[in-house]
């Protein structure tokens, strides 16, 4: 691949030209399309379980006169898809990700697939300046003004497919088909701001109502009223003995929480357990089958622990044990699989989703990626809170 081909495959844009203030117009398919530019604060984390970009654009080739873009990331996020592009109707594509928290570029050419990763972590929740240059057969990253790392890869055909179309995108990918060297996790729960990419006037294109990215953010996953989390338990499966026994510990503010933190179903849909941060009385209230008890919200951990034939619910020094009547083993109705919520109970007519900020959520002293779950509300941030 020549310089001039790699610099168009690598260097993604957005306008530095187009006004601040989105226009909107109806898309061919009638929906809403907004228009923006990419100088903004663009909240990627908003598009879950769907490869498809969050926001997209593409320009003529020839219209192409810079070499060079940067902007500014910030996440805490460890992996996802930061932006992509490609030409040849995606024969020839470039993703830019995180992986483990290091940055990681992968590029498709012809029958030549190229996986390179390397530099310092950027999940540490603090901006950080990105820049993509080309110089010569090279495309270099730098991070914070240092060169992190160069790829080259020469093609004896210098100056072709200098014609047709170069489509963009960020949080995701345009592609149905994309063989990844390295498969990567898309969605990406960061923000980017300060866009100063190839000299192009195109706007980006999004079918999303943008949000407002956090002033600072912290370690957790944010739930803010409107949606839950659902995943299978046996995805978090444990050994089975007779001293089985499973634990869910959830930390957070838990004063300041409102609605469901919790709730266990059968694959029937009948309810097993459900907690509910009171936001009044300061109580979670916690429900398991006709029993009904309360425990004061603090600053202490909350653990769900499930044995053989017991449910013990843990809050600091306070502690709920809850029996069975017919005697049965929740670890192995866990490993058969149970629906498992966060945010909020599955199916219920008039759901209390959860508000608030989930510091800390472990199952079996394993941390939970919410962007890994069966379903999860566009709305729920994966990896920040508000700090």
């Amino acid at each position: 691949m020549g310089s001039r081909v790699m610099a168009l495959l690598l260097l993604l844009c957005v306008s530095s030209a187009w006004p601040a203030q989105a226009a909107d117009e109806a898309g061919e398919n009638g929906a809403k399309t907004t228009l923006t530019s990419g100088k903004r604060y663009i909240n990627l984390g908003q598009k879950w379980g769907s490869r498809s970009p969050l926001m997209h654009t593409k320009a003529n080739l020839t219209e192409l006169t810079s070499i060079k873009s940067s902007f500014e990331l910030r996440t805490l996020d460890p992996e996802g898809v930061v932006f992509y592009g490609d030409t040849q109707g995606g024969a020839d594509w470039f993703v830019l990700g995180l992986r483990g928290g290091v940055p990681e570029m992968q590029i498709g050419k012809g029958n030549t697939l190229i996986s390179v990763a390397g530099g310092p972590k950027l999940n540490d929740g603090t901006w950080h300046q990105v820049e993509l240059r080309s110089e010569g057969i090279y495309v270099i990253l730098q991070v914070d003004g240092i060169d992190v790392l160069v790829v080259g890869l020469h093609s004896k055909c210098d100056n072709c497919n200098l014609e047709g179309q170069i489509r963009l995108s960020l949080g995701g990918i345009l592609v149905k088909e994309l063989e990844l060297l390295n498969p990567l996790q898309t969605e990406m729960d960061g923000c980017v701001r300060e866009g100063n990419w190839l000299n192009l006037s195109t706007p980006w294109e999004t079918d999303e109502e943008l949000q407002p990215c956090f002033t600072e953010i912290q370690k957790g996953s944010y739930f803010p009223g409107t949606g839950l989390v659902l995943f299978n338990s046996s995805d978090f499966t444990t050994q089975q003995t007779e001293e089985s026994e499973l634990e869910v510990k959830i930390e957070g503010h838990s004063s300041a929480w409102k609605g469901t933190v919790l709730s266990l179903k059968t694959p029937q849909g009948d309810s097993i357990l459900n907690m509910t941060a009171q936001e009044q009385t300061k109580e979670l209230t916690v429900i398991f089958g006709t029993q009904t008890s309360t425990l004061k919200l603090g600053p202490q951990s909350l653990a769900l622990n499930l044995s053989q034939n017991e449910i013990k619910v843990e809050f600091g020094p306070q502690q709920l044990v809850m029996l069975d009547e017919v005697t049965q083993s929740w670890p192995t109705m866990w490993n058969e699989g149970l629906i498992l919520a966060f945010g909020g109970v599955p199916d219920e007519s008039d759901p209390i989703y959860l508000k608030g900020c989930l510091s800390l959520i472990q199952i079996n002293g394993q941390d939970v990626d919410l962007d890994r779950a069966l379903y999860k509300h566009n709305t729920i941030s994966s990896h920040g809170c508000p700090a």
